[in-house]
């Protein structure tokens, strides 16, 4: 079990701040996801445990989860995508984050089919939340969209995180250079719908026309803290697809460092977000 602790920053990347049919994908029984909890910790660092609630509290809580477990998984899954931008750092807003994931779970049946599952998944996905820690951002780097990129050929294919970044070298909020920084992977399916990913490289290119950064180190530094860890280095892991439609993607990672984190993708351009609404 893993949990949605609070953190010191929002994890909530709706970085581009901008009727959904389901699709199925093959998975196999034995890897049914467990349930968010958010007493439990299961990835590597984590804040400390949600404590205790009082009693008061615990009721309350007890009945929202009963009106969120009536909710069809299409209303689960538009109370998400409505909640994932607006979320302020609040611990009901992680509690309900949770409920809904594991909503979203324990209602998907996948399909025993491996050729449907390369087609749902194929693509471009735009990160929305991640269940594991960042560290604090700078001022000097400015994320503007994370995405990750599949190509799906039968059991094997390739897969692309690509962050869009501004850096301001000299001053802190002038972002006079930009680019894109690329985690290129390669994955195996051999289990189910696991995929086992290997890191190939890292690259670092500016946009054209761009400063070209004089501290590329420090650059890639900053990109480390920025990008969630799994993320950027998701070398010796593998991901369970937990829940898959046609725009919705729901994956648990598993492996040494990140066991249990969870990352929600929408399908890039697939809905506007909007968190000043």
């Amino acid at each position: 079990m893993v949990s949605c602790p609070k953190r010191p920053a929002l994890v909530a990347l709706a970085l581009a701040w901008g009727g959904l049919h389901e699709v199925s994908a093959f998975i196999a029984p034995s890897s049914r996801p467990q349930r968010l909890a958010s007493t439990i910790l299961a990835a590597e660092g984590f804040a400390p445990a949600v404590k205790e609630r009082p009693p008061t509290e615990q009721a309350n809580n007890k009945e929202g989860e009963s009106s969120i477990d009536a909710l069809s998984a299409d209303e689960a899954k538009r109370a998400l995508v409505d909640l994932i931008p607006r979320m302020t750092g609040d611990d009901e807003e992680y509690r309900l984050v949770e409920s809904y994931i594991n909503l979203l779970e324990e209602q998907y049946t996948p399909v025993q089919t491996l050729d449907f599952l390369n087609l749902a998944m194929a693509g471009e996905w735009q990160l929305l939340f991640s269940t594991n820690l960042m560290g604090r951002p700078s001022r000097k780097l400015r994320l503007r969209e994370l995405v990750q990129n599949i190509k799906a050929e039968g059991f094997n294919g390739t897969l692309t995180n690509l962050a869009q970044w501004d850096y301001a070298e000299e001053e802190e909020g002038a972002f006079d250079a930009t680019g894109h920084f690329a985690v290129k992977c390669s994955y195996s399916i051999n289990q189910g719908a696991r995929m086992v990913v290997d890191l190939n490289e890292h690259e670092v290119r500016p946009a054209r026309g761009s400063k070209i950064p004089s501290d590329v180190p420090e650059l890639v530094g900053l990109l480390h803290r920025a990008i969630p860890k799994e993320i950027f280095d998701p070398n010796a892991h593998a991901m369970d697809t937990t829940y898959l439609d046609a725009d919705l993607r729901i994956v648990r990672l598993t492996g040494p460092n990140h066991e249990g984190v969870r990352n929600i993708w929408m399908r890039k351009g697939a809905l506007e977000i909007n968190p000043s609404l």
